[in-house]
């Protein structure tokens, strides 16, 4: 492992601390690329324009006249925290702006796979919708779409995944990565893509004479739910996501928020007064995400839509008790992928390239949290695979990937599916996740396949693990409000959370529940107390750590405590 410090460019640290930016905010900000105080300005004024979405008016045009139709919608959603909440922001959003019929199927992991599948677009229209409306998924249903257009239904997709070299027939596609169009945020959730397309709607029916701008229904309501999905599904916070996701905050803090958002911080032990980013990712998102892992995504689209506190309460508390089953599921999965990783490694040597591990006991709803577990231990591109547990199909392996910098993910199943013919029965995804279905005869193909692509493209600097920090720590920054402050901001994938690093003394080290390491730390003199989670090999007296700030409570009295990421030990 290496730890790296970001370039600060002091132009721009001077700039923002000259505009009134705290000074370290200003050498956080400028390391991650910002120049002026402008682009940290998170009016909604200053979101990108829908109009340069391709499709949206479109869309508009489409939905307009179905809401002045009477037609009946359905929702067809994905089965992750993303779809969950791009599903309500479209239930919630249509009814807004006066659609009476909307209703929304979400397909079963297990049994119907992923996406609009013909057998899905049959349910549908079985249902007697009139229009088929995909969320975070879509752009890749080119059967799909032919099924639902062949029963009548008109077809809109709004998706934010990579296309492939065929794109769907649909009446209208709404996709920031389809050919031709120049939306600046290609990072956009599928829930940011249906709050764009719900922007565009409420334009149009203003051009109608609906309701003016005075009497138009406000769809800043629906922030917090699009805050919680982009969080959630790790795409990247450029400054239009920054935006999203910092409105969406500035609500749930003050108690602006759907009665399941309320209801899932409650469960998972958080205070939406003073909610963060790591809340989303790490508190309200997987427990969402578990109903479509264990059970059925249904739960978590129902928490969200529900304005009834009571049912929210109870919704929340049934999603808090499935995840607890994913965490039990995931530990035993973890510790035998661990051991099938491991014996791929000869003493002494490197982990291959890139490890693909199956055993016939994984359950296919986690692995890909497991592949991620295993992509932070070895770094390396990492898939996890688990059989089929759909009637028929348990000749077939269902495969989910995570990668590490510079291997894309999706081009690299890509490479594979061409240079083995047949292997891939079905692929999709990022750079950085992906998932895929293969024979399980087929398993060693694919292992030694991915592996060789890996050969080919990560040079050997790519293969250890690197650490960016923000530097050393000033030890006038070591303050509690100051942990707050940093905080409040918006952090997550591409703008990460600041971390430090510096040479520490280790005073003393102790295995908590046998699988943490606190530490007692002195830091430029001064004591301070440390905790590395889900590490348990000691440390030597002086070492380099990266580190985030944070605070514990004892007694009442709140302290500042580092959060180790990593170490670098000669």
């Amino acid at each position: 492992m290496r730890i790296v410090a970001r370039e600060i460019p002091p132009r721009s640290v001077w700039a923002l601390e000259k505009a009134g930016v705290h000074p370290l905010l200003a050498r956080l900000y400028a390391a991650r690329g910002v120049l002026g105080k402008d682009e940290l300005d998170d009016g909604l004024a200053r979101l990108l324009s829908p109009a340069t979405l391709r499709g949206t008016q479109e869309a508009a045009v489409l939905l307009a006249d179905a809401i002045r139709d009477n037609k009946r919608l359905c929702i067809v959603a994905d089965y992750d925290c993303d779809g969950a909440t791009a599903c309500a922001v479209a239930v919630r959003g249509l009814k807004l702006l006066g659609a009476a019929h909307v209703s929304y199927l979400v397909p079963d992991r297990v049994v119907d796979g992923y996406g609009l599948t013909p057998p899905i677009a049959e349910r549908v229209a079985d249902t007697g919708a009139d229009m088929l409306i995909t969320v975070d998924n879509g752009i890749a249903s080119v059967e799909g779409v032919v099924a639902a257009k062949a029963r009548g239904l008109a077809v809109l997709v709004t998706d934010h995944h990579l296309p492939g070299s065929e794109l769907p027939a649909a009446d209208v596609l709404v996709n920031p990565n389809q050919p031709g169009c120049g939306f600046e945020s290609k990072s956009i959730a599928g829930v940011g893509v249906m709050f764009y397309v719900l922007l565009a709607l409420r334009a149009e029916l203003r051009a109608r004479g609906v309701f003016d701008a005075a009497s138009q229904p406000k769809l800043d309501v629906l922030l917090p739910l699009v805050a919680l999905g982009t969080v959630a599904d790790v795409v990247r916070l450029d400054a239009n996501n920054r935006r999203l996701v910092a409105q969406g905050l500035r609500r749930i803090r003050t108690g602006q928020m759907p009665a399941g958002l309320a209801a899932l911080f409650k469960a998972a032990g958080r205070a939406s007064a003073v909610a963060t980013t790591f809340d989303f990712g790490f508190a309200l998102g997987p427990r969402i995400n578990a109903a479509g892992r264990l059970a059925d995504m249904t739960l978590g689209i129902e928490c969200l839509l529900t304005d009834d506190a009571g049912r929210a309460d109870a919704l929340a508390r049934t999603l808090d008790g499935i995840n607890r089953q994913r965490r039990d599921i995931e530990g035993d999965m973890r510790d035998q992928a661990l051991r099938l990783a491991e014996s791929l490694i000869d003493a002494g040597a490197l982990p291959p390239p890139a490890i693909s591990v199956f055993d016939a006991k994984f359950h296919e709803g986690v692995v890909g949290i497991v592949a991620s577990r295993l992509k932070d231990r070895f770094h390396r591109p990492t898939f996890v695979f688990a059989a089929s547990a759909a009637d028929g199909k348990s000749h077939e392996l269902k495969g989910s990937g995570r990668s590490i910098p510079g291997f894309h993910l999706r081009d690299a199943l890509d490479l594979v599916a061409k240079r083995h013919p047949g292997v891939l029965l079905r692929f999709g995804g990022h750079a950085m996740a992906a998932g895929c279905t293969i024979a399980e005869e087929h398993f060693h193909t694919f292992e030694q396949g991915m592996a060789q692509v890996a050969r080919e493209w990560l040079a050997a600097a790519a293969l250890t693990r690197q650490i960016e920090t923000d530097g050393p720590l000033s030890r006038e920054y070591m303050r509690v409000d100051m942990v707050d402050t940093l905080h409040r901001e918006v952090w997550g994938q591409g703008f990460a959370p600041p971390t430090f690093s510096e040479e520490v003394e280790v005073i003393s080290q102790r295995l908590v529940g046998e699988k943490h390491l606190a530490l007692k730390l002195r830091h430029q003199g001064q004591p301070v107390d440390g905790m590395w989670f889900s590490h348990t090999e000691p440390l030597p007296s002086r070492v380099k750590l990266a580190f985030r700030l944070d605070a514990d409570e004892w007694q009442g009295v709140r302290r500042v405590r580092f959060l180790v990421e990593g170490a670098e030990v000669d």
